[in-house]
């Protein structure tokens, strides 16, 4: 049996929930910088030890941790996990700056342990039908995609009086949601970055952007747009995602995540297509995570890669594929929107 520390017990709460339910992992310890909280879910769950140190947490007799804590630290977390051999899953984004990244790839080289990038959104249903039919040739060639991730944060930008690390963050960072599933159903990656934003005009008092839009052009000569923003009045929060081909398109509806609508060579306007978020033969207790099934089977996964020694389904290189866009968006919006290629660490 696979023992699993979780560190952050916001976001975490979502990963230790689906890691509780399996029969061949067990919790066995948390951290988090409130120990109140940290002793609360310890005495809750019935696990071992609650920590507020990282190193001390560390230091406990467990395989995997998953590292869901703000993402300042994301990197840091994960390459002292790794340095302690422990499995890490870690919550995106990735990294908070392009040297991060290449210090990550280098401790997973190092590291004789697996690295998972949890990009939850991957695991939608839908998403995966998707990734089917444009295998296929459903839609022919792919050629052009936009997506967007639309969600007013204010109210979790401020702690204490003082702004928190979501609202410092450039929106496009949290590129992952969008380019994550797009990318697994192109099969492609994207070499090329430009960006834009809107400067700072909801929220002028938190500092932070208003929206930020992404351009790339991908290796098989796809271009695909990207909308983040997270200080704007629209509600609710929604994904967006719209896949043009040579000979169809397929996308959701904006505010719909469950409805997939398509139009095929062989089809006469637009069909609805049977494939919501959630998968159909998914147990009944596997919404635990919060976002549907996509936490039960992305956990699924990266269990399976461990007992069976395989590649994590979304490595450092993939997360990185997800990731990396955006800090170069973001750079390019530094920069006039000026275009940057996107370096391949692999």
């Amino acid at each position: 049996m696979l023992k699993v520390g979780v560190v952050g017990l916001g976001r975490g709460m979502s990963h230790l929930h689906v890691f509780s339910q399996r029969e061949d992992t067990k919790v066995v310890a948390v951290c988090d910088i409130s120990e109140e909280r940290a002793v609360k879910v310890k005495n809750d769950m019935g696990l071992e030890s609650a920590y507020t140190d990282y190193n001390e947490f560390l230091s406990h007799d467990m395989d995997i941790v998953v590292v869901a804590t703000p993402l300042p630290v994301h990197v840091s977390n994960s390459i002292s996990a790794l340095e302690n051999d422990k499995h890490v899953l870690c919550e995106v984004p990735i990294a908070n700056s392009i040297e991060e990244c290449r210090e990550l790839v280098e401790a997973v080289k190092k590291s004789k342990t697996k690295f998972m990038f949890a990009e939850n959104c991957n695991y939608w249903y839908f998403v995966q039908k998707w990734q089917e039919l444009v295998s296929e040739g459903k839609i022919g060639k792919p050629i052009y995609v936009e997506a967007e991730y639309i969600h007013d944060c204010r109210s979790i930008m401020i702690e204490d009086g003082k702004p928190t690390w979501r609202a410092s963050m450039p929106p496009i960072y949290y590129c992952t949601h969008s380019l994550g599933p797009i990318l697994s159903v192109l099969n492609d990656r994207c070499i090329s970055a430009v960006g834009m934003n809107t400067g700072v005009n909801v929220a002028p008092e938190l500092g932070a952007i208003d929206m930020e839009v992404g351009l790339f052009r991908t290796q098989k000569g796809a271009v695909i747009k990207v909308l983040c923003g997270f200080s704007n009045p629209r509600k609710q929060a929604f994904h967006y995602y719209s896949i043009y081909g040579s000979e169809g398109v397929i996308e959701n509806i904006r505010g719909n995540t469950d409805k997939s609508i398509a139009c095929f060579k062989d089809t006469n306007g637009m069909v609805d297509l049977p494939y919501s978020y959630n998968h159909p033969q998914a147990p009944e207790s596997a919404a635990v995570g919060g976002h549907g099934t996509a936490e039960y089977y992305m956990i699924d996964s990266f269990v399976k890669s461990i007992v069976n020694d395989t590649k994590p389904p979304i490595d450092v290189y993939e997360g990185l594929d997800y990731s990396l866009p955006g800090l170069y968006a973001h750079l390019s919006a530094q920069n006039g929107g000026n275009i940057i290629q996107i370096p391949d660490f692999r």
